[in-house]
């Protein structure tokens, strides 16, 4: 069985360091870069350590590529929205809701930002495929923004990045305070009530900015 197994990976590397990747973005998620383990990552997959660092360069760059990872899933998802076939205040919409449902679904990827943070992105400013990856985002921002002052939808003239942020900002903010403001204010940030109105907090806040 374990011969099969090994057979396998030979045979299609991607897979492997694909289900390496799963497991790593769980890994330092859960301890951090200093204090996540390679060999706990090569003992749950199966493989080896020696077989991590051929195809990764390391613990750095294993961290790295999974932040890439993350960055590439939910830009992925953006594209798939098709926003440009939409209205402007439906894409915009749709497209906060998307982040919304992203960043609740995947709390590991609001714990990798907020990790790098603490390491002041030391390791992205290595990755031209994270800056390549988002550029896309504000692309399909101003994209929208440009359209919905074209038709009439918004009036303001605003910077995309700065969309970008506000919508982030508040998305993320949810899952990555979650315990603690939970804990000061006494609310279930995850109940589903709240979900649907904060979910409808921040896309009617981004509109009306927009159209003030």
């Amino acid at each position: 069985m374990a011969a099969r197994a090994e057979a396998s990976r030979k045979n299609d590397p991607e897979r492997t360091k694909e289900d390496i990747l799963v497991v790593a973005t769980e890994e330092f998620a859960t301890h951090g870069l200093a204090g996540a383990r390679v060999d706990a990552i090569a003992e749950r997959t199966r493989t080896s350590k020696r077989m991590i660092y051929y195809y990764f360069g390391g613990k750095e760059g294993l961290y790295l590529s999974v932040l890439e990872r993350a960055y590439r899933k939910i830009r992925t998802l953006e594209e798939d929205l098709k926003l440009a076939s939409l209205a402007p205040e439906e894409a915009l919409r749709t497209l906060i809701a998307s982040t919304f449902d992203h960043d609740e679904a995947n709390p590991d990827f609001v714990r990798l930002v907020s990790i790098e943070n603490i390491h002041h992105a030391a390791h992205m400013l290595r990755s031209e495929a994270i800056r390549d990856l988002n550029v896309s985002v504000i692309e399909t921002i101003a994209g929208i923004l440009e359209r919905g002052i074209a038709e009439g939808a918004f009036k303001r003239q605003a910077d995309p990045i700065d969309v970008h942020m506000l919508i982030s900002a508040f998305c993320f903010f949810r899952v990555s305070n979650r315990y603690t403001f939970g804990t000061i204010f006494r609310r279930d940030l995850s109940e589903p009530e709240t979900m649907t109105r904060h979910k409808g907090l921040i896309a009617d806040a981004v509109i009306q900015y927009l159209k003030g």
